[in-house]
């Protein structure tokens, strides 16, 4: 079959029904309204470094084979995917290594399809996109092409393409049919389990009460005022929020099913917020904010809610976002994820090839003395 691959600047310029086909797994951030906001809101864009290159490949009667959802970008932020020493050494050498092609969704690491195809299409349209991301950082002059939280699928294609394979680890829980959240208590040794509730048991004691909000269920000044939270949160550590309470507020109305919102509250007056996404049978933390600290209230809003949550509605598996060691007392498994590299320099695609072989191995170590510090009890020695 023959196709014909463009460069779309804008996501509003692909038919929203044309793009949500191409994903049928549920991933709340590949929805064409998700990705559209980023860009009407002014989140991503020329001034905030995410320069929209969409990759989109057509049949020759005018169908939507497959799509990439694609940036040029102009620094490094946002990603989660860290390569800052990568581009330190450019600079050494007196090279650029921006701008760069990145193909993710912006600010959120999360694990997704990249190489989206049609479930009509021929399998070979994946190999086909993962060859034209190659071909379209040529011909724009970009130091090389990165996929980041790769599925396996996309992964196979685009190291047969060329790519690099990197490592990373991520925390997460997955539910084995717990009944409700004490049945998953459990399963915890004696000290995690009391721990556990200890840490429950005193953001009651501090009178906090919390409530589940979907979506829909939010106004606008709400939005402003849990948005403030997180916006607070980024601050204290030295760093603009990446979205706005406008795209907050227009997601929740254009897709309300897939947002889910902890708010606490004391005295009925909001005090902090956790800000959740969920489709595809998994739950995504993404975002967190308070007026105040409570002890334990960060706990108890991000990842013991997010996990009831996900008993009470049979979701599969629970994502509360990236890094913190933390996350292993509370029964968030450590978990690989891979992302993927062509880096158009040869001197340099050999010398980052040779650190990522380190780096993998180092991770796949790391994994391994991770998972002994998870809280289950100990299977029986045989």
């Amino acid at each position: 079959m023959r196709a014909q691959a463009e460069i779309v600047e804008r996501i509003a310029d692909v038919p929203a029904a044309e793009w949500d086909a191409l994903d049928p797994s549920g991933n709340p951030f590949l929805r064409h309204a998700f990705l559209e906001t980023l860009e009407d809101s002014g989140c991503v864009g020329a001034e905030s470094g995410w320069l929209p290159r969409h990759l989109a490949l057509r049949a020759d009667d005018g169908r939507l084979l497959g799509a990439v959802p694609q940036y040029l970008k102009l620094h490094s932020w946002g990603e989660f995917i860290f390569d800052w020493s990568w581009a330190q050494s450019y600079a050494r050498a007196g090279l650029d290594y921006y701008p760069k092609l990145l193909s993710a969704v912006p600010f959120t690491p999360v694990t997704g399809p990249r190489l989206l195809i049609s479930g009509s299409a021929d399998p070979g349209i994946r190999a086909a996109l993962a060859r034209l991301l190659l071909e379209s950082a040529r011909q724009c002059g970009a130091s090389g092409a990165h996929v980041n939280f790769t599925t396996a699928e996309d992964q196979a294609a685009l190291e047969q393409a060329g790519f690099l394979r990197r490592h990373d680890c991520r925390f997460q829980w997955h539910n084995r049919g717990y009944r409700d959240f004490d049945d998953f208590l459990d399963r915890f040794r004696s000290d995690k389990r009391k721990k556990a509730r200890r840490e429950r048991r005193r953001v009651a004691e501090a009178g906090v009460d919390l409530r589940t909000l979907q979506g829909a269920e939010i106004d606008g000044a709400l939005w402003r005022t849990i948005f403030g939270f997180s916006e607070r949160t980024f601050l204290r550590h030295g760093n603009a929020h990446y979205l706005s309470p406008e795209f907050l507020e227009r997601v929740a109305r254009l897709v309300p099913d897939t947002i889910v919102v902890i708010l606490a509250e004391r005295a009925a007056m909001p005090i902090a917020a956790a800000i959740f996404f969920h489709g595809g049978g998994r739950l995504y933390g993404r975002y967190w904010g308070a007026a105040e600290h409570v002890d334990c209230l960060h706990f108890e809003a991000c990842y013991y809610q997010g996990i009831d949550y996900c008993i009470a509605n049979g979701i599969e598996a629970f994502d509360p976002g990236t890094q913190g060691e933390h996350k292993l007392a509370r029964g968030f498994e450590p978990t690989l994820t891979h992302s993927a590299h062509w880096l158009a320099h040869p001197g340099f695609s050999t010398a980052i090839g040779r650190y990522l072989e380190r780096e993998r191995a180092g991770m796949d170590e790391y994994i391994a003395a991770a998972a002994d510090h998870l809280p289950f009890q100990r299977e029986p020695a045989r």
